[in-house]
């Protein structure tokens, strides 16, 4: 059995998306001028008050389109959050690598069932695209899981886009929702939100297949059995 007192192996953070540059130049100045009682558990728990707002404002949105408000201020609180807890351990050198990495990521699963939850129980988008949309996040992570186990490495992002520019495309969506309201019957009772929530799943279901087979081909050439290898 490991000792869980024993350090994981180190894991390669990957994130080429495009705001990385100019998103880590805001993250550094926050965590310097960051006041000391804040610690990255408080952090985290930001995170999850702002993934509870955006909840609130969706299914809120069934009694108005103003209540998205609500959602946009939590998609804000939730990045603070969710980007600064890691990045503030590591800027103080007081990272908990298997503690961080299991909350983190728990956390991480619980606030995108609620912004994904809240959006299928809005006007806008139908429960089962939602789902559609959840179940492609699911395998996503599943699948940065599992390569940070057996390639030793944790992929941010893909395709030049990561976390954040998802929230930012999100945020649009549900300026969208204000503006445009609820109205449905762009193919008879499927709206373009169905579609746009539908198609985020869909493309990261595909890239959960992509990659999976990327990943077992490099695995297969790194543990090609002696009597095959040229």
């Amino acid at each position: 059995m490991t000792d869980p007192r024993q350090a994981p192996p180190a894991l390669e953070r990957v994130q080429q998306n495009w705001l990385a540059a100019s998103e880590r130049r805001i993250l550094n100045w926050l965590c310097a001028h960051m006041p000391s009682a804040i610690t990255p558990d408080i952090l985290t728990m930001t995170g999850m008050i702002g993934a509870v707002m955006v909840f609130a404002g969706y299914v809120a949105s069934n009694w108005g389109g103003a209540w998205l408000i609500i959602t946009l201020v939590g998609y804000a609180v939730q990045w603070f959050g969710d980007s600064l807890d890691g990045s503030l351990a590591r800027w103080r050198r007081i990272e908990r690598p298997s503690y961080g990495y299991f909350i983190d990521h728990s956390c991480d699963g619980l606030a995108n069932f609620l912004i994904v939850a809240g959006i299928g129980l809005s006007p806008f988008v139908t429960m089962d695209v939602a789902m559609i949309a959840l179940a492609g996040y699911l395998l996503m992570s599943i699948h940065a899981f599992l390569s940070a186990r057996v390639v030793g490495e944790l992929r941010l992002s893909y395709f030049a886009a990561g976390p954040t520019e998802l929230r930012l495309m999100l945020v649009a969506m549900t300026v969208m929702m204000m503006v445009l309201g609820p109205e449905r019957g762009l193919f008879g009772v499927i709206s373009g939100f169905d579609l746009f929530v539908g198609g985020i799943g869909a493309i990261l279901i595909l890239l959960f297949l992509g990659q999976t087979i990327a990943t077992g081909r490099r695995l297969a050439a790194l543990e090609r059995p002696p009597a095959l290898r040229p």
